[in-house]
C-alpha cells in the first residue's frame, strides 16, 4: 500500500464509522473506485482499532461512570444518579447480545458477497438507498423526546437486532442503530450517543474475530501502513464524533439520507451502465 492509499482508506474509515453512511461499504467501494486491490484484513483491523480508541477516549468519563455505577449497584450501594449510569451500561451490554448470536452466520454471508465485485456493489447500492430511506422515515416519524437513560431491555434488544443487520455492507452500523433509536422515541442526540457507546463492545468483538482470522493467515505484514492507518483513523474519528454530536439536533438526518440516495444511485449507474 502506498501512502496515498493508506491515508485515503484511514480517512474514509475514521469519517464513516460514526456517521450514518456505512464504513464497511465505503472501505469496499473506495478501492474499487480508485483501482486499488482490496486492502488486507490486517489494515481493516488497524483502522477499526483507531476508531475504537477514538470512541473510548471521547466517552472516557461516561465509561468510568457506568463501570463505577455497575460495581456499586452489584454491592447494593448505588445512589439515584449511579443507578441511571448503571442501567445505561447494562442496556449497552444487552444491545450487544444479538451480534453475538447472529454475527457469525451473517459474517459468512458477507464473505460470499465480497467474492463478487458486481454483487457486492449492487448489495451496497441497495442497502445504502433502502436503509437511508428508513433512517429518514424514523427521523420524521419518531417523537424525539426521550434520552438514552430511558432505554429499557426491550428497546435495547430492538436496537441490538437492528445493529446485527449492519454486518451487510452499505447498511451502516451507526445509521441502523440511530434509526432504531429514533423509532423508539429517542432524540437525535440520544440515539447518536447510544449508538456510539454501543460501538465499543461491537468493534471489540469484530476486532477480536478479525484478529483471530489474521493470526491464522500467512504473509508479510506492513507495520508502517497499520500504524499510519490506525493513527489517522483515530484522529478523524474523534473529530467526527465531536462535531456530529454538536450539530445533529440542528441539522437532522436529512443530509446523510440525501448523500446515501446519491451514493446508491451513482453505484447503480456505474455497475449497470
Amino acid at each position: 500500500m502506498d501512502s496515498i492509499q493508506i491515508a485515503l482508506l484511514a480517512f474514509v474509515q475514521g469519517l464513516t464509522e460514526f456517521l450514518p453512511i456505512s464504513s464497511s461499504g465505503h472501505l469496499i467501494l473506495t478501492p474499487l473506485l480508485f483501482g486499488y486491490e482490496l486492502q488486507d484484513l490486517s489494515f481493516d483491523v488497524a483502522v477499526h482499532l483507531g476508531t475504537l480508541a477514538a470512541v473510548l477516549l471521547y466517552f472516557r468519563r461516561d465509561l468510568v461512570a457506568m463501570g463505577t455505577a455497575m460495581l456499586a449497584g452489584a454491592r447494593g450501594g448505588a445512589g439515584p444518579e449511579q443507578r441511571k449510569d448503571a442501567r445505561l451500561g447494562w442496556m449497552v451490554i444487552i444491545a450487544t447480545l444479538p451480534v453475538l448470536v447472529l454475527g457469525l452466520p451473517l459474517k459468512q454471508v458477507l464473505e460470499v458477497l465480497r467474492s463478487d465485485d458486481t454483487l457486492i456493489a449492487l448489495v451496497i447500492a441497495g442497502t445504502t438507498i433502502g436503509f437511508g430511506l428508513l433512517l429518514w422515515y424514523a427521523d420524521v416519524r419518531g417523537s424525539r423526546r426521550l434520552d438514552e437513560y430511558a432505554i429499557n431491555w426491550v428497546a435495547a434488544l430492538f436496537i441490538g437486532l437492528f445493529q446485527a443487520i449492519a454486518i451487510i455492507p452499505g447498511t451502516s452500523r451507526s445509521g441502523i442503530t440511530m434509526t432504531a433509536g429514533l423509532f423508539i422515541g429517542l432524540t437525535r442526540h440520544a440515539a447518536s450517543r447510544f449508538s456510539f457507546l454501543l460501538a465499543i463492545p461491537t468493534i471489540l468483538l469484530a476486532g477480536a474475530v478479525a484478529t483471530k482470522d489474521l493470526l491464522q493467515a500467512t504473509g508479510a505484514i506492513d507495520w508502517t501502513a497499520l500504524v499510519m492507518g490506525a493513527l489517522l483513523s483515530f484522529i478523524v474519528a474523534y473529530l467526527t464524533i465531536h462535531f456530529f454530536l454538536a450539530f445533529i439536533e440542528r441539522v437532522s438526518m436529512l443530509p446523510f439520507v440525501l448523500y446515501r440516495l446519491l451514493l446508491g444511485g451513482v453505484i447503480l449507474w456505474l455497475v449497470l451502465m
